[in-house]
């Protein structure tokens, strides 16, 4: 019989139903880092979402099999020690590309029609005092006939080139950073960021897209262009993008995933208090119908490793 633990059960407020296979089924609604390794003993199945896994922990639990994640990311498990223990590790794709690439969508509109700032202006009373019938303060600009720069080609960003498309933008889909060789279809990354109006994220945080954005990329970028970021807040250096928004070096950024989550020690980007900075708490994934999605795919990823066939691996 299989044991089923999960951890973080609170992290997904979508129905689980049971796995088609004998188990018992364990689930806590949040767990302390330093309640992992009591949580999981004796446990040959663990489901888990943002809490690490690494190998001081792992190795203290013998009878683990399979690591399930609850999402698509997989930087907090350590892999190399996983495939070294011959712990199976799968993960959950392609439930949020219709929320993720919708939340997009409403950021980059936000942003080009200057949203904040004109909720600001009314708040403040400004269009009151106006001598004419409308209030314009802020520069506004169509999406339709810009161009997106999509980095990241899964299928998130596929699904988020597919919606800009349908509205009329330009869609180019950047190689990787450091490739040598440019896949049809593919617009170097540089050319990418010089290009675009826009420019999305949608990689995966590894070792060599850590701190992908920093001065240097800012720089690339036109003045007038947004950079979205609903991935990881590793990707951008921080501070590069503070600058970046505080000297013009780009029109406006907004940010669904910061580099600490929750950030309870502060973030320097939540400090800023900048029209053109939007921070969303890590909810671009988050709509009713792709968290469901997400548990649906989640317990057909445990049945088909207990029939011998895993899907969605990462190891």
């Amino acid at each position: 019989m299989e044991r089923i633990v999960f951890l973080e059960r609170n992290t997904v407020q979508a129905n689980f139903r049971r796995p088609d296979f004998d188990h018992e089924w364990i689930e806590y609604g949040e767990s302390l880092q330093d309640q992992v390794v009591d949580r999981l003993r004796g446990a040959t199945i663990v489901i888990s979402n943002k809490l690490a896994l690494r190998e001081a922990d792992l190795a203290r639990l013998p009878e683990l099999s399979l690591i399930a994640i609850a999402a698509t990311g997989f930087d907090c498990v350590d892999l190399d020690y996983c495939r070294a223990r011959g712990i199976t590790v799968s993960n959950v794709r392609g439930y949020a590309a219709n929320s993720v690439s919708e939340h997009v969508l409403m950021l980059m509109l936000a942003l080009r029609r200057n949203l904040v700032a004109y909720r600001e202006d009314v708040q403040q009373g400004r269009w009151q005092q106006s001598k004419q019938f409308c209030l314009y303060t802020r520069t506004l600009h169509d999406l339709r006939g810009s161009t997106l720069g999509v980095i990241g080609y899964g299928a998130i960003g596929k699904a988020m080139a597919r919606l800009a498309e349908s509205i009329g933008m330009r869609v180019l889909i950047s190689e990787h950073k450091h490739a040598t060789v440019i896949r049809a279809g593919r617009t170097p990354f540089a050319e990418t960021l010089k290009e675009s109006d826009v420019v999305t994220l949608h990689c995966p945080l590894t070792g060599d897209s850590q701190d992908m954005f920093a001065h240097a990329e800012f720089e690339m970028m036109k003045r007038d262009a947004l950079l979205i970021n609903t991935a990881r807040g590793g990707l951008v250096e921080v501070q590069a993008l503070i600058e970046a928004l505080q000297n013009g070096g780009i029109a406006g950024a907004a940010f669904d995933a910061l580099r600490e989550e929750p950030p309870r020690e502060g973030s320097a980007l939540l400090d800023l208090n900048l029209p053109n900075l939007i921070v969303t708490p890590h909810v671009a994934w988050a709509s009713n119908e792709a968290m469901q999605a997400l548990a649906d795919q989640l317990i057909d990823n445990l049945e088909a490793f207990v029939r011998g066939q895993p899907r969605n691996l990462v190891t």
